[in-house]
Formats: C-alpha cells, structure tokens, sequence
C-alpha cells in the first residue's frame, strides 16, 4: 500500500477545494503565468477565458470571457485580457484554457487567479 498524501477538498470547505490542473499547488507568480501562455501559443492551441464565483467552482458551467482567442499568438495580448478579466471579476476564480484543434478537446486548462472563498 503506498503513501499517498489524501488532500481534504470537501464541498462543506470551499477553501478546500480543488479545481483541476495546478490546483494543489501554490497560486502562480506573473512569472509563471506567462509561461503557462507562452506553452499553450507554442503548442498552437486557442486560448480562452473562464471565470465563476468562488462557491460555483465545482459547477461544469464556467462564465466565459468573451469568445476564444481563435489563432491567437500574441503573449502579451492574452495576458491583458487575463487581466481585464480579473479587473472585471475580482471576486471570481479565473482560468485559462488551450483548444487543441487537432484533438479538438481541452490540451490545458488551469485556473490562473484565485478569488475569495466565502
């Protein structure tokens, strides 16, 4: 039997829960964030824009912020409207997804700022 660490998300603890990739792990720094960007456009997928409530984080249905950045490769664009989002939602848990068009699926998905939980 291994050791897995078990990390207590409940749905009775909203700080406790968990939202996919980089969860786990503390929130990105600037840095990091643009690298994250930066993988998706060289991978050349869509980035797109999703935001919710803190309390509605477990929910399949994510605002989404404005449409897809369809062929989008301009790092620095992405990020202001990362940013923009957040201005918009400073409360709201923000992330950001990369379109795979081969695959047509999600090839990334990670939630980029954290907002309050209740």
């Amino acid at each position: 039997m291994s050791n897995v660490q078990d990390y207590s998300s409940r749905l009775s603890d909203p700080a406790s829960r968990k939202m996919g990739t980089f969860s786990y792990l503390p929130e990105m720094d600037a840095d990091q964030i643009r690298k994250q960007v930066e993988w998706i456009v060289k991978h050349g997928w869509n980035p797109a824009i999703e935001h919710t409530e803190p309390q509605f984080a477990t929910s399949n249905y994510w605002y989404m912020w404005k449409l897809p950045m369809f062929g989008e490769s301009d790092v620095d664009a992405i990020l202001a409207e990362l940013e923009a989002c957040r201005a918009a939602n400073p409360e709201n848990h923000i992330r950001l997804i990369g379109y795979d068009n081969h695959t047509q699926s999600q090839g990334a998905s990670m939630v980029i700022y954290r907002g309050k939980t209740v």
